[in-house]
Formats: C-alpha cells, structure tokens, sequence
C-alpha cells in the first residue's frame, strides 16, 4: 500500500496536483488478522457497491488497554466465556473499569451506533508468541482492543527504562544530578523508546482509516507516535493529550533530545494539557528552541508551524460519575462504612485522609512530618485524630522507590511510638491493594482528604473524596447527617493540577511542614456551614466538568482543528524524526522552468541568492 505521504513528494516534482476527497473504502474498518491491510487503489474506476453512512470512529493510543489479563490454571483447557469475561486456553480477559480510557468512551455517550471506538495498547501481562495471535483476535472481536505486543527486553527498556528513569523525573523536575537521583541519558534507552513508538504505528495502521478516523494518543510513553502516522498519512486527525506535568523551559532544555521530542508533538493536530502552565511552559519551549510564533485566534491558542496551526487545549480531566454513585449504593460499600464508623467515629476519632501512589512525588512523607508537627504543636488533638494513608502499589522501579518506602515505614513507626498509646496509633498506612469500594467507604468517612505531592499531573483523589462524601440517602442514615447537609474539607498541594479548580481548598507548598500542619489544624477547626458552603462549591464543579465532558471538549477542539485539512496542500519533507508537513494555500503551484528563464533573460539587474537546507 502506497500512502499519499509517500508519494506527495513526487507530485510537487512533477506539478500535479494531490488528490482531495474522501478515500474509497477498500479497507475494512478492523482488519481481521494481525498485520495484513488491503491495497488501496485511488484511481481506480470499478465501481463499487455503495456503504451506509460510517459511523464517526476514534482511535485511542496509550500504553496499557483497558484490559485486565489473567493467566488460567494449566488444568484449565476450556475456553468458557460470560458476558463480561472472555478467555483463550490460557488466557481471561476482562475490562478494566477504573480505566480512564474506558471511562473516556462511557462519556462520550456510549452509543454503539453513532460512535466506535477502537482502543491500541499493551496488555499488562506478557503473552507468550505462540499465543498472541489467538489473544489478538480475541480481543479485537470481543474488546475492539488492539494488543501491542513487545519482547520483554524491549519493554523493559523502553517503559522501567526511558519513560519511568528518564522522561517521568524530568517532567517532575527532576534533574539526573547524580546516577542516584533521576536517570542519566542513555541513548540506547531512547532508541528502545523510538522503536516502541514505530511498532504502535504499525499497529495503529492495521486498523485505520485515514481520511475519516480520528487519532487520539496518550501521555508521555507516546510522544514520539505523531511523526510516524504523519509519515504515512499527511492529513490523519490526531490529537494528543499529556497527563503528566510539563515542566519550565529552563529543565525541559536539559533533555539531550528535546527538539525531537517538540517536533513530533507537533505532528498533531491538537496538543491537551490539564493546566494553563503546563501548556505555557510547553509554548515557552516551542518559542526559544524552535523559533516558533503562537496567538490566541478566536479563544484559542494556535502554534504556527510550517504552514499549519497546531492547536493548543487547556482542558482538566474529570472521574466517571455514573461509576463512582454505583459503587457508592453497593450493600459492600455500606458494610465497609458502617465497620470505619464503628472503628473511628464513635470512638471519638477524626479521620483524616491521604491516598497516593508508592511514588517518590507523591509527598508521603512530607504528609507524615506534617500529621508529627500538628501533634506537637496542638497536643489537643492527640488521641483525636487518625491519619489513614493507604499507600497504592508503586508503578515503576528503582533504588529510589525502595527508599522511599523505607523512609515512609520507618517514619510512620517513630511517629506512632512518640504519640500512640494502647488501642490509638495516630497514623495508620494501609499499603495492601484495596478494592475501589474499600477506598470510597474510607472518603465517605475522612472528615479532611490530604494531598501533598510535590509534583503531579492532575490527581484525581479530591474529586473522588467530594463526590463520595455528597454520598446518598442511604449513606446519609449510616452517617446519621440531618437534612443532607453535607460537608468536605481539602488540603492540596499547590504542585498538583487540580488545585487551580479546586477553589474552596486549603493550598499549601507541601516542603513547608509547619505550612501544612497549621492547615490541618484549620481544616479541623473550620466551621460546620463553612464546610458545607466548600463542598457545594466543589460538588458542583466536579460533577459538571466529569470525564464526559472531558472527553466531548477534546474531540470537539479535534474535529475544529482538523477543518482546513481539505482546504490545503500539503507536503511532507525531512527525515526520521525531523519529519513534518509543510502546508501550503491552495493557489500554490511549481514554479515553471521556462517563466524562470523568461524572467532572468529580460532583467538587466541580477542578483543569485544560493542557500542549502538540510532536511
């Protein structure tokens, strides 16, 4: 299959104009065995058999699908299936609810027959060759999930290794000033990356059709993924969102490949982050390594580059309301809350609340000197209050990790032998996995949600705690609240991306210990309608602006930014990763050999300019 990409080249040689219109549908919408496309033949007149009207089809590209895998027993040979749960010989497969990307499609409204979404990404558990064929069919007919699959070495180097030593300290501003702290670059690191990059290009190209589906990629493992589909295909729709933090120009310009990076973000036609300064450190950069100019054009910010605008969206991402009510009316739910309540409230405790990764951003232990200093400086609260930090699984690895927990465990025990006593442990870490609705019963009873890390991209926790403490009737009995009045108290970092939305929480720097314990103290201390008139404030942005909207909003901003892909003509030039498009205005034509020389024999003065341009 030759791709207009490919051949747009020789049309600007040759003066020809590039053909626009939609491509014929000689591709089926989902190829049915791994690798293998159709030929695609645009000047051809057989005629073919009308299609009904496409559904709109969005491609979703992250790291990791929305599956969960896990291994069956070797006595099992069957391959039973329930409506919610499929299985291969060795292999069960089910969807992922706490699954963002998952989430994303439950937002956009759900309905098969108007939208489809397709999902490309690794699975979380290694599928053995001899198995992946049978795993991918399995997947495609039943998930619409497209499984990536990578060599276990590869993986290693290209996620634990670039993405987790590399890219994710930097982009928390982390600078590798020591083998110890951060990653140093490695080059083979990056080339492991890259190529991870082409092989979800080639798997992305199994399944699309490029002149009506729509590209949407996510964060930072995929950065690079927008050259390689621009490559192939010049007028693919594709977005592309960063939900981790994007750091000032002043770290950002120590990455060894920063210009490669930028320019393939560049390759989308549209680029989300959660924040305001996220997307201004990203222009900052885009301005003083690239040279580049942006506006603000009708409400939007627009990057000029080579011809094209590549928009930029500022759009904070939102939690699955529907989701979060279900689990809050599970009978499980009510028992575990009835159990906390039995355990803290009527014993005269306050709980208050943290809920992080086993992340060395996340500020555990800045939360754990605070809760130490608030039993210092105010022995009034000794006995009266329970910090509960439930510490989730860390998701990378490295010597820093592992100290990070063993800091975190040896100052939870110094802390809780200076202040406990029989039967009251002022901090109590739950550092077990627990079921979502476990996590939901402990937000329903925390009086005060605590988030202190020191860098994050968004941090959804605080949207989780204030819908869960808005609760419902039954709850409420549990909870014994007259009237429904409910109530929430915040302590967020001022670090993390939620915070500019959360207006009614206490922001503090979480490296000033003494900061956060007065906050604590205040947010213990705050007035019962006080608290209320907080919550409301927050419940109502929280479940206005959910994952639905979310979603709606980027797609929207998408379709928009893709509008004038019809309306020019487009280029590709340069090689690997400097690749880019050049668009040009539709009366562009090859300037002609003969009007060349015409014009230079008639004019009397003459000046020849000579230029080289590495591509």
């Amino acid at each position: 299959m030759v791709s207009r990409s490919y051949s747009n080249l020789l049309e600007l040689a040759s003066g020809d104009s590039p053909t626009f219109g939609r491509m014929n549908r000689q591709i089926p919408r989902i190829m049915a065995v791994a690798g293998i496309m159709s030929n695609i033949d645009n000047d051809s007149k057989q005629s073919l058999p009308s299609d009904p009207p496409p559904k709109d089809r969005i491609i979703i590209v992250a790291n990791e699908l929305p599956i969960r895998a896990q291994r069956k027993p070797e006595s099992t040979t069957t391959s039973t299936s329930t409506s919610n749960c499929y299985c291969s010989k060795g292999w069960s497969f089910s969807l992922d609810e706490n699954s963002l990307l998952l989430q994303l499609k439950d937002g956009l409204g759900g309905n098969e027959e108007a939208i489809e979404v397709i999902y490309v990404g690794c699975l979380k558990e290694e599928i053995h060759p001899n198995e992946q064929e049978e795993v991918y069919n399995l997947l495609l007919e039943n998930f619409k999930c497209v499984p990536t699959f990578l060599p276990l070495d590869l993986y290693t180097r290209y996620y634990h290794g670039f993405c987790k030593q590399q890219l994710w300290p930097l982009f928390h501003y982390m600078l590798p000033l020591s083998p110890d702290l951060g990653g140093r670059f490695d080059r083979s690191l990056w080339q492991a990356y890259v190529s991870v990059n082409k092989i979800f290009a080639d798997r992305i190209m199994e399944v699309i059709n490029p002149e009506d589906d729509f590209v949407w990629i996510h964060d930072y493992h995929l950065m690079v993924l927008p050259t390689f589909l621009r490559k192939r295909f010049n007028r693919v729709k594709l977005g592309f969102f960063l939900h981790s933090p994007f750091p000032s120009s002043e770290i950002y310009k120590t990455l060894p490949i920063r210009e490669e990076l930028l320019r393939a973000l560049l390759n989308s036609d549209l680029i989300g982050f959660h924040t305001f300064d996220y997307a201004r450190h990203f222009l900052s950069c885009c301005s003083r390594m690239l040279g580049l100019t942006y506006e603000s054009k009708r409400g939007y910010i627009g990057l000029e580059y080579y011809g094209r605008t590549v928009s930029i969206k500022i759009l904070p991402v939102g939690i699955h309301m529907g989701q979060l009510r279900s689990v809050l009316s599970l009978p499980e739910t009510e028992k575990k809350v009835e159990e906390l309540i039995e355990e803290y409230s009527r014993k005269g405790r306050t709980m208050l609340l943290g809920v992080d990764d086993m992340d060395i951003f996340k500020g555990i232990t800045l939360k754990l000197l605070a809760m130490e200093q608030l039993l210092t400086q105010h022995p009034e609260w000794q006995g009266k209050v329970v910090l509960v930090q439930i510490a989730n699984p860390a998701r990378g690895k490295g010597k820093d990790v592992k100290e990070m927990q063993a800091e975190t465990y040896s100052t939870v025990k110094r802390i809780n032998q200076s202040f406990g006593r029989p039967g009251y442990d002022p901090i109590v870490l739950i550092d077990a996995p627990l079921r979502f609705y476990e996590r939901v019963a402990y937000y329903v009873v925390a009086e005060c949600c605590l988030v202190t890390a020191v860098r994050d991209g968004m941090n959804l926790i605080p949207y989780e705690y204030i819908v869960s403490r808005q609760g419902n009737e039954k709850l409420d009995k549990i909870l014994k609240l007259e009237n429904h009045h409910h109530k929430s108290m915040l302590v967020v970092s001022e670090f993390i991306g939620c915070s500019p939305s959360l207006s009614g929480a206490i922001r503090v720097n979480p490296w000033n210990v003494d900061a956060v314990a007065d906050a604590m103290d205040s947010a213990l201390e705050v007035a019962e309608p006080e608290k209320q008139l907080r919550h409301e404030k927050h419940y109502k942005y929280v479940s206005t602006h959910d994952v639905g909207y979310w979603a709606r909003s980027f797609l929207q901003d998408l379709e928009r930014s893709c509008g004038e892909h019809g309306r020019r003509r487009c280029w590709g030039i340069g090689f690997g990763l400097s690749f880019r498009v050049v668009a040009l205005d539709q009366s562009f034509r090859k300037l002609s050999m003969e009007h060349i020389v015409s014009a230079y024999k008639r004019t009397k003065t003459r000046a020849i300019l000579w230029t080289m341009m590495i591509l």
